[in-house]
This record gives C-alpha cells, sequence and structure tokens, in this order.
C-alpha cells in the first residue's frame, strides 16, 4: 500500500524534463550499440514510459537520434564558444580545456555525436554534418579575428578543409583516450593544441 501511494506522489516530470530523460538514455544506447541495433522499445523501457509517449515527443526513430546528436552538439558549442579579443593560442588551451570536460562529462553522449556518421539513415548523417560544420565555422571565425593568424587565414583557401581534418583528428584521439589509450589529460590536450597550431602555422 505504502508503494503504491509513493508512486502516487511522485513527482511528474515536465515535459522538458522528460525530454532530457529520454535523450540521455538515447545518448549512451546509442554511444554503446550501432544506430541499426538500437530500439524505440528498449529507450522506452528503461526511461519506465510507454512507447507511445516516446512517440509523443519523437515521432520515428530518426528524429528521436537526430535530436541526439543536436543535443550533444548544442553543448559542445557552448562549451567551447569563442571569447572575444582572446587571442588564439590562449581560446586553444581554455577551449580544448572545456571540450575535454565535455567528453568526460558526456562521454556517452560524446560517442553517439560522432557514432552518427556510422548511421544508416542519409538523414540522420545531414544532421552530424551540419553540426560539425558549424563547429568548423566556429573555429574559423576564431581564426580571421585573431591579428596573429587572422592575416595569414586570408590567404590560405585549404584553411577549412584543413580544420575539417582536426576536428577529425581530435575526435579520434578523444574517442581512443575514453577507450582506455595510456594518455593523461594534458597529454591529449596538448597534442591536440599543437596538431591545429602546426595547420595555422604560415
Amino acid at each position: 500500500m505504502a508503494a503504491n501511494q509513493g508512486e502516487r506522489t511522485r513527482r511528474r516530470l515536465s515535459t522538458e524534463e522528460r525530454r532530457e530523460q529520454l535523450l540521455s538514455v538515447g545518448a549512451r544506447l546509442f554511444s554503446e550499440s550501432p544506430y541499426d541495433d538500437v530500439w524505440i522499445e528498449q529507450v522506452a523501457e528503461i526511461a519506465g514510459v510507454s512507447r507511445g509517449l516516446l512517440y509523443h515527443y519523437f515521432p520515428t526513430k530518426r528524429d528521436f537520434f537526430a535530436a541526439v546528436v543536436e543535443r550533444e552538439s548544442g553543448r559542445m558549442l557552448r562549451m567551447t564558444a569563442a571569447v572575444p579579443g582572446l587571442p588564439v593560442r590562449e581560446q586553444l588551451t581554455a577551449g580544448l580545456d572545456a571540450y575535454l570536460d565535455y567528453v568526460l562529462a558526456h562521454a556517452h553522449g560524446y560517442r553517439a555525436f560522432h557514432g552518427a556518421e556510422n548511421a544508416g539513415d542519409e538523414a540522420v548523417r545531414r544532421v552530424y554534418r551540419r553540426n560539425l560544420a558549424a563547429q568548423e565555422e566556429q573555429i574559423l571565425q576564431t581564426v580571421a579575428a585573431d591579428p596573429e593568424f587572422g592575416p595569414l587565414a586570408e590567404r590560405r583557401p585549404d584553411l577549412p578543409v584543413a580544420v575539417r581534418g582536426w576536428l577529425a583528428f581530435t575526435a579520434t584521439v578523444c574517442l581512443e583516450w575514453l577507450d582506455g589509450e595510456d594518455l593523461t589529460r594534458d597529454q591529449v590536450r596538448d597534442l591536440c593544441a599543437r596538431t591545429l597550431l602546426g595547420i595555422l602555422a604560415p
């Protein structure tokens, strides 16, 4: 009887809280298994909701995974946002520290985000690529505004491709690190920082 009363008096989650709960479950499942191996029924069961309620928030599995990818990308962009007026060299250290904070705190979401490129659904891959392009643009704008690197960037038509390659490199390093690669946090940060500065050097 007491247990039933506890169930009745348990606080109901708000719409936003429920959505966040579902996305957190999805981030974990998509990070542990390929896209095609994750079932909506799993998400609903773990979250303790009906399948119908989950479909109320996300009409299709594609919509659900796309929302997971959007959520994780938004977190990364906010945590690594540029600070106006701060030189690139200082921004790079601070930005990578924030990035690694995110990787550690949201490892499931990070893996899920970078697993989107391998999803079988082209629409999901488009979401991933669009959000990756936002990260690239954020870096290019920071470089362009820097007194040291900005003038050089104007004469570097290859820079967008180079930055895109650096993002892929950084993701690979971080995923290997999460999987147990024997590197310290400082070693990961310094490796990624040196690589980007090498790309930017004249």
